[in-house]
């Protein structure tokens, strides 16, 4: 065997090594994110938002099809406007992360359920799927929300993995009367390919070529492993068939999950209504355009406020 053959096999080994070993670290790193709990502080918080607001704060929970309990507040305005938002965080954060989004719904009449999504918070589980499971978990809770509040409508805002969590629990019978989902990802495995870029400042072309295999290996490794089929985490197909009203929020300078990932799903499914925000970075729209952000929210959820379940109305 000629040493430029040896050579090359060498490589070859080394560069298998190294995609198996990455796949499997990017895998359950992925699957168990950091968790940020609910201190006093963040409950402090809380409390001083509901009573700013002439509203009343409540620890709420439910439990899951597999047994694991989910917490969250629930927040209502003494004179309220009838209906409830469920308010969706992003990976690593708690429902703490979103009171800035409770404040501004409170003031304008809108109860609003904060829940921690499953891993994160105070809620149970080890692992986050990322809308996998998570889908299900969302329409407990809009299941909730109609059983105990009896709400005119029930409306969904998530922000990052809450927004693409969000978007893929619209996979059923419709629940909410319309969504606003702000800086969500398309598809797994796409912004897989982003991640892979940021971390070696490339872009996503890498994760499609040379680190490929490591992204592959992480969702096989994920489903033998853990019996998790990631590959089934898709906002993008998700829209394609939705009949829930859609308004996409994305950061034209988006350094997390590109504005491409909102693209994708905007020609989808062409009725999903997309706000591409100047000079606003990932979740960062309230902050570049507060005054567009709120009339463009409040406005959505207006004009889709309907006077029985979105199911018996939308064609």
């Amino acid at each position: 065997m000629s040493t430029r053959l040896r050579f090359a096999m060498a490589v070859l080994l080394l560069y298998a090594t190294f995609c198996t070993v990455a796949g499997i670290l990017l895998a359950e790193m992925t699957l168990h994110p950091q968790r940020r709990v609910v201190d006093a502080q963040a409950a402090g918080d809380a409390q001083e938002v509901a009573r700013r607001a002439g509203s009343t704060l409540r620890e709420v929970s439910v439990r899951t099809k597999d047994n694991l309990a989910l917490k969250s507040w629930f927040v209502q305005p003494v004179a309220g406007n009838g209906s409830t938002v469920l308010l969706l965080h992003g990976l690593g954060d708690n429902r703490a992360g979103m009171l800035g989004y409770a404040d501004l719904l409170l003031h304008r009449g809108y109860s609003v359920l904060l829940p921690d999504a499953r891993a994160q918070g105070e809620s149970d589980g080890l692992i986050a799927t990322y809308g996998l499971l998570e889908r299900r978990d969302i329409r407990d809770w809009a299941a909730w929300v109609e059983t105990n509040v009896h709400p005119n409508c029930v409306f969904g805002f998530g922000e990052s993995m809450g927004a693409a969590q969000l978007l893929q629990s619209l996979n059923g019978e419709p629940i909410f009367c319309a969504v606003v989902a702000e800086s969500p990802f398309s598809d797994l495995r796409e912004v897989g390919f982003d991640r892979a870029g940021q971390f070696f400042h490339t872009g996503p072309w890498l994760g499609r070529t040379l680190l490929r295999p490591a992204i592959e290996i992480a969702f096989v490794y994920s489903r033998w492993k853990y019996g998790f089929n990631l590959e089934q985490v898709s906002p993008v197909a998700v829209l394609s068939t939705t009949r829930t009203p859609v308004l996409l929020i994305h950061g034209e300078i988006d350094s997390n999950i590109p504005i491409r990932h909102s693209r994708l799903i905007k020609a989808a499914d062409p009725s999903v209504a997309l706000w591409e925000v100047p000079y606003a970075d990932h979740c960062g729209a309230i902050n570049a355009a507060p005054q567009e952000f709120e009339t463009r929210v409040l406005d959505w959820f207006a004009v889709h406020t309907l006077s029985t379940h979105p199911a018996f109305i939308k064609n």
